[in-house]
């Protein structure tokens, strides 16, 4: 199911994008808050769809969206939910639902989509941040790396050859 080397050459292709590592970040970022929404099965057209429309990039936006695995939705969910309730004033319960479909989370829309939304802009945020440090980090270890980024900072956007 998650496939370790996969993930890590994934990773290592993302450090390695000719791009601004805000750029890089911000895909990223975005996917992430994505990927705590509840339209399961939209996560991936969700993120191409931001990625077209907001100009992002498509492979760490992607990326992004897939975060949030099967192993994490469940609890992600159910502390989403709880979280929507005490932000709307209700008493903090447990999700009950027969199963992750929309028919079964309809009555719960309100509560689900707000919790998830905070605890996706939370994820987002620290997913910029840690990414952004990450490229930095990673393309320091290399030269020619190492002064295109400085020069991206200093103009403040990618750079064309």
């Amino acid at each position: 199911m998650l496939d370790k080397e996969k993930w890590k050459k994934r990773f290592k292709e993302i450090l390695s994008l000719d791009s601004h590592p805000g750029h890089i970040a911000t895909g990223f970022a975005v996917g992430v808050f994505i990927s705590f929404t509840p339209f399961f099965g939209m996560h991936t057209p969700l993120a191409i769809a931001a990625a077209f429309i907001f100009r992002l990039n498509k492979l760490t936006c992607i990326t992004g969206a897939w975060i949030n695995t099967p192993l994490t939705v469940i609890p992600v969910l159910g502390l989403s939910y709880k979280l929507g309730r005490v932000m709307r004033g209700l008493p903090a319960e447990e999700l009950h639902v027969k199963g992750l479909e929309w028919q079964y989370l309809k009555g719960h829309a309100t509560s689900l989509m707000l919790g998830s939304s905070i605890f996706g802009f939370i994820a987002a945020i620290i997913s910029y941040f840690a990414l952004y440090y990450l490229i930095i980090r990673f393309r320091q270890q290399d030269e020619a790396l190492e002064e295109i980024t400085k020069e991206m900072e200093e103009v403040g956007e990618e750079l064309d050859d």
